[in-house]
């Protein structure tokens, strides 16, 4: 089996998006969702492991109070950013644009 580069930032914002995705006051749908993501992840240093040790080290590095506040800053800033540039239309302006059309 090959050696394969993982960034574990990914998998651990996805997974502290997904806990707290409901305090977030943003759109949940998946194009958001990878917005919000995109976002937080270009503010965040990445975390490139290339083992399961090395996974695991770095796991436990990101126990600490200090990550866990960066992730949810990261994520909270985001939401804020998406959702007032929303990338899709959302289903109360397809109505009014529905209106001022007819």
């Amino acid at each position: 089996m090959g050696v394969k580069l993982k960034n574990l930032m990914e998998s651990l914002l996805l997974t502290k998006m997904d806990e707290v995705i409901d305090k977030l006051d943003c759109c949940k749908c998946e194009k958001c969702r990878m917005d919000i993501a995109s976002y937080a992840l270009n503010r965040l240093p990445p975390k490139y492991v290339a083992t399961y040790e090395g996974e695991v080290y770095s796991k436990l590095d990101t126990l600490s109070t200090q990550y866990e506040t960066d992730l949810l800053n990261a994520l909270f800033q985001a939401a804020k950013v998406v959702s007032e540039n929303p990338h899709h239309t959302l289903p109360t302006e397809i109505s009014s644009e529905n209106n001022t059309q007819k």
